[in-house]
Parts: structure tokens; sequence; C-alpha cells
């Protein structure tokens, strides 16, 4: 399903109308790129992803990047194979290295497959060594993202839209405020190719009836809707902005090593508080809950009793919970663990956590003393006993944890270090008293770091 036009060598001569564009490419690039690092371009094979392509590959010898393409095979369309090989046909004719990946999208997921499929293919596309993913979406697009957002009621965040540079996920939109009737005219000048999805024209689709029945529409009273829109969006991503601003610097008062206060959080306004809240969750890169659930969240957060433990479902398997004041957001995971270290710096353990393993003189286990020893690594079964202190007696684990503040739901995916049948090491804890390396003696120190959900 492609045009019956050839694509001339990307060296042609240009129009004045082409110079434009690439002059309006050139600049977005050159002002945040450095040669020779590295681009992916996102290429479905359509028009705007074909379009992008070539701009790229004619920018390429100016400012130096590596350039290479990824198209994400996601096998919902009869002629997904056909795109496959016409990617990659387009991609050699130009010399460009390009992976093709393949996906299966969830149908049953909850979200729609339109959403589904995109979750699907960002993740894709991050699997990827690139300094910066490059993404075809140009102003129509824009336009189409903010009715849709403004229809679900999103905030200003969704309301903001895309943005042209996405720092947090290296994400460039170079064509965002590019119509898109000057790429299909680019398209044509140069006698390009491209498929089209017949999934496009399926208004079954909220995007799909958004851009052939609801702007068409607007556009009949008001010509520069598109542009208008997207201009909104520009502006809501200002604001979005400062709203992000203000809540990073209550962060620097309210949020400690990833953890929120819940006692000074009372102290904000309302709409300050969820402000700070949804910045919260999103600097953790998780789904934005609700207008309605943020607002539960919030209330369950600061009306439980001081003592109370709270277990709230924020994304998949990541909960928000509350122990002593404090509020932190958890994977669950209740697969258990039984592990050898056998030398290695980092062991990754299956909740999304680490352990670290470092040689120091005077901390940590006594190096000498294990010998060559296998360490085994167990979670908590309950009834274990630890004495990390030579001038006090064993105690339980469990009042040591107590003593140590640590949330219960987090006692038990604590990773504990055995040595033989010795408990050696509870991280967070200490060294078993008779296992601790003296002041001079070589050491074995051992971290356990809780990544940032």
């Amino acid at each position: 399903m492609a045009s019956s036009k050839k694509s001339p060598p990307s060296n042609s001569s240009h129009s004045t109308a082409d110079s434009y564009l690439i002059k309006h490419l050139e600049g977005f690039l050159s002002s945040l790129i450095q040669p020779h690092q590295k681009l992916l371009a996102a290429f479905s094979g359509g028009l705007d992803s074909r379009v992008l392509l070539e701009l790229l590959v004619l920018l390429k010898p100016m400012l130096r990047y590596e350039l290479r393409a990824m198209h994400v095979h996601h096998g919902l369309s009869p002629y997904a194979d056909q795109w496959a090989a016409f990617c990659r046909e387009t991609c050699e004719a130009l010399g460009v290295p390009i992976e093709i990946v393949r996906i299966n999208v969830e149908k049953n997921s909850g979200h729609g497959i339109e959403a589904t499929a995109r979750r699907a293919r960002y993740a894709a596309l991050k699997t990827a060594a690139a300094d910066f993913i490059v993404l075809a979406h140009h102003q129509g697009d824009q336009a189409e993202t903010l009715l849709l957002q403004m229809l679900r009621g999103a905030g200003t965040k969704g309301l903001a839209g895309m943005g042209k540079y996405d720092a947090r996920n290296q994400y460039l939109r170079p064509l965002l405020d590019v119509p898109r009737d000057q790429l299909l005219e680019f398209a044509n000048r140069n006698k390009l190719i491209w498929i089209e999805d017949e999934s496009n024209a399926d208004i079954g689709y909220d995007r799909n009836f958004c851009r052939h029945h609801i702007l068409p529409v607007m556009e009949q009273r008001f010509p520069a809707a598109k542009h208008t829109l997207s201009r909104s969006a520009a502006h809501l991503a200002e604001a979005s902005q400062l709203l992000d601003d203000l809540a990073a610097q209550d962060a620097m008062h309210y949020v400690r090593d990833e953890k929120l206060d819940v006692t000074d959080l009372a102290s904000l306004s309302e709409e300050r508080a969820r402000n700070l809240l949804r910045w919260w969750l999103s600097s953790h890169q998780l789904e934005m809950p609700s207008s309605v659930r943020l607002k539960e969240m919030l209330r369950q957060l600061l009306c439980a009793r001081s003592d109370g433990i709270i277990k709230i479902a924020v994304d998949k398997d990541v909960y928000l919970r509350r122990y002593r004041n404090l509020a932190y957001l958890e994977p669950e995971s209740t697969e258990l663990i039984e592990m050898a270290w056998q030398g290695e710096p980092v062991i990754n353990l299956p909740d999304n956590t680490r352990l670290l393993f470092e040689k120091k003189v005077g901390e940590g286990l006594a190096i000498q003393r294990i010998g060559i020893t296998r360490l085994q690594i167990k979670y908590r079964q309950g009834g274990e006993r630890f004495k990390p202190n030579i001038g006090r007696p064993t105690r339980t684990l469990k009042h040591l944890l107590q003593e140590a503040g640590m949330p219960p739901w987090q006692r038990v995916r604590l990773p504990l270090i055995y040595h033989r049948d010795t408990l050696a090491v509870v991280p967070g804890i200490g060294v078993a008293a008779e296992l601790q390396a003296t002041e001079n003696e070589p050491g074995l120190a051992i971290t356990w770091q809780q990544y940032p959900v």
C-alpha cells in the first residue's frame, strides 16, 4: 500500500520550500546534539517518518551524527510483514542501518489497543543504544493530542501535549510545529514513497475520529485551528513547567531519600500538596492517576493514623504506602530468593533492587576469615536472631528492624547474607560481631540499593 513514485538520491537539488524545512530541522537539531552522538529515527514507513528520515539523511554530513532507524512490528495489520520489508529496503537504499523489532500487543490490557500499542512501541524504542530518539510527530498530531486530552479532562501536564524536546526520555520531535501539508508537499516534490496504514481510516479509534470528523469541522470555521491549538499546547506546557518547578522546590523540603514526608505535606494547601504528590509520582515515571484518584491518595496519606499502614495501587505492581509518617513507592514482590555470591560486584534481585559488594579496609565482612566460601543470599523466613554488636546480646532480627524504622513490607524482602549457616550481614543493620573486619583488616562491604520505582 505505497505510492508508485521512486525516490531520487538524497543529494538532489531542493526547492525553496524544501530548503526552509531543511533549515528548520537543522536549527532545531544543532541546538541540542553534538557531533558523533547517536540518533535513532522511529520509522513506521508512513509519510511523516519517511520525510523525517529523508531530512535526517540530508543533514547527517553537516551535523555529523550517527543515524540508525528502528521499525516496530506490531503484528496488528495483515500488511505488517510488507511494511517491515519496505522499511528495511528504504533504509538500505539510504545507507541507514535499521533494526526490525517485533512486539506483542496485549489486546485485553484495559487501556485500549491504541494506548497499549503506543506504550509497547515506546518501550521498544527505549531499548536502543541512542543519545536521542527522533519522532515524526507534526502540528496536526499535537492538535489532536490536545483535543483528546481536553475530552478526557486532563490537567495542565496532559494538556501540554508533546514536547519538541523531552529531556527525561531524550525524545526529539523536530517537526512538531510543521503542518502535515508541508510534509506531503516535500514528499511529492522529492518523489518519495511511503506506506499507508489502513487503520488510519478507522474512526473507531478516538484519534482517527478526531482527525477525520472533529478537526475538519473546526477548520471550516477556524482555518488556523491546528496552528492555534498547537500554540495553546505550548502555553500550557509553560504553565506545566512552572508547576513542576514549584513542586521541585517543595520536594527539597518534603522529600527525603525518595520518601515523602506526610507530616510536612499537611502544611501545604490542598492544591499545592496534590501538585507535589503528582510530581513525585511522575518523577518515578509512573502513570498519572486521575484527579479523583490523586485526591483520594492524598486524603488517605493525610488522614490515616500516625501508626496507620496504607497500601494503594498506583501502577502495575507498584503501591503507595505509608509508615511512620513517610510515604513510600514500593514494588510488590512475593518471589522467594536463594542466590549465591561468587565474587561479582553487583547482584540484581527480583524486586528491582540490588546488592553491591565492595572491598574496603576496616569495613564489612572480614575477607580472610570467610575465605573463599560462597555467600548465600535469602529473604527473611522469620525467627532470625542477630548480634551486630560485640558488647550487646543476640537479639531477634524483628526487633532490630523495628528499632531501625524499616517498614514491614521492606522487612519481608530484605536480602540476608549468610556465611555457611551463620547470618553474616543484614543490610542497614550491620555485620555479625564475630565476622566484622577490624581496623586494618581487608573487608567486604555489602550495601542493599533500592532503586527508585
